[in-house]
């Protein structure tokens, strides 16, 4: 047995979002160094703000400006340092009550570590560059002086700003180690070898490929591998009309499920070789692999005739 595979992994993708007024007016009032709120209909001041009512689902548009300081709720100590963090480590993340809300806003406090405690007041300390992100807010530091008067209740907003900001694009990032197991590590070592290898279950006698361990069905482990393929029969398609990054393909192109000669479920390939107005369920197809890959680049049409719909049907 070929010793289990292990990979670091990262996944990496901007993330768009559009506003609705609610956050845009949020976001553009943090730019503004103003901080708004929503109020339910029971009176609550939400803040951060959000659309619809946690407690009713009522939607939700009565803007109200806050103060900038507040006190601390709870709070937690953050020892890690982070790429592109600005701030002194250690720094804790607090949930800040800002005067006037009734709810807390979580962000990071910069204080000594023999200062921060539950019930401490805090103030905003705003970024010198602001654009509208939550980041404007560089952080909480404690608020310096002699105690304020109390803050005055929180004040109507009509929620307009020039220039409002209407959409944030924020890049998202996940680094992790992937270890596929037993039976995807088999599964992996045959397609360096062009086979293709699934696990057949010892009770129902499905065999699945890619491999997964065990059958989902019967509960039971699964470790009769067997070999599939290499043709199989499209079970259903979809056409592609929008190009994907990273990938040479000119589209329309077609993607299938493909039930491999042997296996009790059908995977995914793309279809190549064929105009992609003239694929069809049925049609029979095999892989074609590029010099040194570790998978099938696409599959293309056997010749042979299509597949009677009965022999294919139970894998739909």
């Amino acid at each position: 047995m070929p010793q289990t595979l292990s990979a670091p992994l990262v996944v990496e993708f901007p993330f768009t979002r559009s506003l609705g007024p609610v956050q845009s007016a949020f976001l553009t009032g943090l730019r503004e160094r103003t901080v708004l709120g929503v109020r339910t209909a029971g009176g609550r001041v939400l803040v951060p703000p959000v659309e619809y009512d946690p407690v009713t689902s009522a939607e939700i548009r009565d803007l109200v400006e806050v103060g900038t300081a507040g006190t601390v709720v709870t709070w937690a100590w953050n020892a890690a340092p982070r790429p592109g963090q600005p701030l002194r480590t250690p720094f804790a993340w607090a949930l800040v009550r800002l005067d006037g809300a009734d709810t807390g806003l979580l962000h990071a406090l910069e204080a000594p570590r023999d200062v921060v405690r539950t019930g401490m007041r805090v103030r905003v300390r705003w970024a010198e560059e602001r654009e509208g992100r939550i980041t404007d807010i560089a952080c909480f530091e404690p608020e310096r002086g002699a105690a304020e008067p109390a803050p005055p209740p929180p004040a109507p907003h009509d929620g307009v700003f020039p220039e409002p900001v209407t959409g944030i694009v924020e890049p998202a990032r996940l680094e992790y180690t992937y270890s596929p197991g037993r039976s995807t590590t088999a599964y992996l070592h045959a397609l360096t070898e062009q086979r293709t290898v699934g696990e057949r279950c010892p009770s129902c006698r499905k065999v699945y490929v890619p491999p997964r361990g065990a059958c989902p069905t019967c509960g039971v482990a699964t470790d009769e591998q067997v070999e599939v393929g290499p043709h199989g029969t499209v079970t259903t398609f979809c056409i592609v009309n929008i190009k994907a990054r990273n990938l040479d393909v000119e589209v329309p192109y077609v993607y299938a499920h493909i039930a491999l000669d042997g296996a009790g479920l059908a995977l995914h390939g793309r279809i190549g070789g064929i105009p992609y107005d003239q694929v069809r369920m049925g049609l029979r197809v095999e892989p074609v692999w590029r010099e040194g890959a570790r998978w099938p680049d696409h599959y293309r049409p056997t010749g042979e005739p299509d597949a009677d719909y009965d022999d294919y049907k139970d894998l739909l």
